[in-house]
């Protein structure tokens, strides 16, 4: 947790490490699921959780074969730009970062009942995708853009739309209105530098 005990990415970032071999020494696990979470936001999201998850998982992929994955917090809730820009900020870190598995979104930091919906994990994949094959530096630039957009917001982060008001919950299919938040999103990232398709 970055802000408790751990003031500094620095200091946060060499306990990630720690911890996550210590999870496959002490606990003989399979895969380690990580996501350092902001003190005072309760997110994954933020510009110093990223480079905590960025740095350590960088660090571990580049001098193990140990198999990685990190969870995804966001503070913005469902039917949101802001939920969208988060998740992709994370999913752009963790596919640059050479994690192996990006594990759901949960939304509105994951404690507001009805608050996630499939979309975010679509955002997420689909930005995954997209991100292979570019260079660290390319990346740090589409991040430094991305985060830009949303950090300032974090303080009065919307808190979109239960998954029941924006999803047809008999078909089990997002609203035209998510869909277009979904489309303005895209294009939002697109404008950061990640050429992703549309839905």
């Amino acid at each position: 947790m970055l802000g408790a005990y751990l003031g500094s990415v620095e200091e946060t970032a060499i306990s990630d490490v720690a911890a996550t071999l210590a999870s496959f020494v002490l606990f003989n696990c399979d895969i380690h699921l990580d996501g350092p979470i902001h003190i005072r936001w309760g997110t994954t999201t933020t510009r110093e959780t990223l480079k905590v998850a960025a740095h350590a998982c960088a660090a571990l992929d580049k001098n193990t074969d140990l198999l990685l994955g990190n969870q995804y917090y966001t503070l913005a809730g469902p039917c949101t730009e802001m939920c969208f820009l988060e998740t992709a900020a994370q999913a752009i870190t963790d596919t640059a970062s050479g994690r192996e598995l990006i594990s759901g979104v949960a939304s509105s930091k994951g404690v507001t009942q009805d608050r996630t919906t499939g979309m975010e994990s679509r955002i997420m994949g689909e930005v995954a995708n997209a991100t292979t094959g570019y260079s660290i530096p390319e990346v740090n630039k589409i991040l430094n853009s991305l985060v830009g957009l949303y950090e300032r917001d974090l303080i009065h982060a919307p808190a979109g739309k239960r998954f029941q008001d924006c999803y047809n919950v008999k078909k089990i299919l997002p609203t035209a209105e998510y869909i277009n938040i979904y489309d303005k999103a895209i294009s939002t990232i697109g404008r950061c530098g990640l050429d992703v398709g549309p839905l």
